[in-house]
């Protein structure tokens, strides 16, 4: 009787569990022209070009990397990015999975989030340094980035300036 009741428990849990009404908040894209805007920040950096970066950005847009306390503008991070060049030659970054564009119903949130991996060679120790990181770039209505946050392990960059 223990056993009949404890199935007919677990029955009526799993079917509670079931039945639950999934709900969608947006859709995932393969391929969207945001991805499109996210690729040309990429060429500009490794381009050294300021001003297309800075064209691919709101006026407020923010910057934020893993390790800062809070997040720059967007020309203060574009003069920090010109740096990189001045520790490391031959600076490449490659695509490491597909980007995806996620379009939020929940006040119209408009995201890429993308997965890259840095290389350069230390100017100063000769050493070749990898760093993969992932990037999600926020967008406004004006289909201008109005935020982008990256996360990675910095340190071996960092270690080789």
């Amino acid at each position: 009787m223990k056993k009949v009741i404890l199935v007919m428990a677990l029955a009526l849990i799993g079917a509670t569990a079931f039945s639950q009404e999934a709900k969608e908040n947006g859709t995932i894209y393969i391929s969207h022209p945001y991805i499109e805007v996210v690729k040309k920040t990429i060429k500009a950096y490794l381009a050294q070009d300021d001003a297309t970066s800075l064209s691919l950005f709101a006026d407020t847009a923010k910057w934020w990397s893993s390790g800062m306390a809070k997040p720059i503008n967007i020309k203060e991070a574009v003069k920090s990015w010109d740096t990189d060049f001045t520790y490391y030659d031959s600076i490449a970054i490659k695509v490491v999975g597909y980007p995806d564009f996620l379009h939020y119903k929940d006040m119209d949130a408009k995201v890429v989030q993308s997965w890259w991996a840095w290389s350069g060679k230390s100017k100063r120790t000769k050493v070749w340094v990898t760093v993969d990181f992932v990037q999600f770039d926020s967008f406004n209505k004006d289909g201008k980035i109005d935020f982008e946050g990256i996360y990675g392990d910095w340190s071996k960059m960092i270690s080789n300036q």
